[in-house]
């Protein structure tokens, strides 16, 4: 029997290149095509392809993301909102239609937030507002299903301006690590995302909607601590604005109900993985590019 196809959205992206390099890729065919091959906010080229290629289900991992000091960001809303409905109008076509959404559509941080608090409040910003928008429409259809994602980490992930990353970064060049204002943030290992979607890809599932994050939110200065400790090195960390932010977590019960084959890796494991990762790829880090705080 021929693998089931699936049209996964970008793929050349931080997520869904994981997607393709992870154990999925011996799973299932993906059809992954590039930005210049399907313009997702072009309606026509969209209904186009569903017209010509055949696939059982749709990883919808596209997204235009929220950077802190992005001129850009106020595009967001017209992007996210634009490609998922032009995807959407074929939910009926394939078998499932999973979202890669976030806690940002929450609309407001919460520490362990739980899927039934969606739409107590609405998001202000236009990234959270573009998700709060895309699931108020996923919760009325029959096969579209929202994974919330909060922090995700890992491989190829842009180590200019996410946290993780460029603390390893850091310290691999020398540099102090620095933390803006310390907060308890859920951090999820890209790894740990592949079983959840090979979950729902074979499984018809139960709600419309679910949080995909680890057992336990950590402090920022408590992983700059565990990062620093990896690494081996003796550098200082430096936390520019004292107090403690607001927590930024989310609530896996009804996922781990769900879907027994989510167990988030331990966070000192994960750190270790990918500072192995970044080691063999020193060469090509630059000091310039961590300027930025994460």
């Amino acid at each position: 029997m021929a693998p089931r196809r699936i049209l996964l959205t970008g793929g050349g992206g931080f997520i869904g290149s994981n997607i393709l390099e992870s154990p999925l890729k011996g799973r299932y065919e993906f059809v992954s095509p590039s930005r210049r091959e399907l313009d997702l906010a072009d309606t026509d080229q969209v209904d186009a392809f569903f017209k010509a290629k055949k696939v059982d289900a749709v990883i919808h991992a596209a997204v235009k993301p929220a950077l802190r000091n992005d001129p850009a960001s106020n595009t967001n809303f017209y992007a996210n909102t634009r490609q998922y409905f032009n995807l959407a109008r074929h939910a009926a076509e394939v078998e499932r239609v999973i979202v890669l959404s976030s806690g940002a559509a929450y609309g407001r941080a919460v520490p362990r937030v739980g899927e039934d608090d969606f739409g107590v409040h609405v998001p202000a910003d236009e990234y959270g507002f573009s998700k709060y928008v895309c699931e108020t429409h996923a919760g009325a259809s029959k096969n579209i299903v929202c994974l919330r994602l909060f922090g995700v980490f890992g491989r190829r992930e842009d180590h200019r301006v996410r946290f993780i990353s460029n603390l390893l970064c850091r310290c691999i060049l020398g540099l102090p690590l620095t933390v803006n204002q310390d907060r308890r943030f859920d951090f999820l290992d890209v790894d740990d995302l592949m079983p959840v979607l090979d979950f729902f890809l074979l499984n018809r599932p139960r709600w419309h909607a679910y949080n995909v994050c680890p057992d336990e939110a950590l402090s920022l200065s408590d992983l700059a601590a565990s990062i620093l400790k990896v690494s081996g090195k003796d550098l200082p960390i430096r936390v520019k604005t004292p107090g403690l932010g607001v927590e930024y977590s989310g609530d896996n019960a009804r996922l781990k109900r769900e879907c027994p084959a989510f167990k988030p890796t331990p966070m000192g494991t994960s750190l270790e993985r990918l500072h192995r990762w970044y080691l063999e790829r020193a060469s090509a880090l630059r000091p310039e590019d961590l300027l930025h705080d994460a």
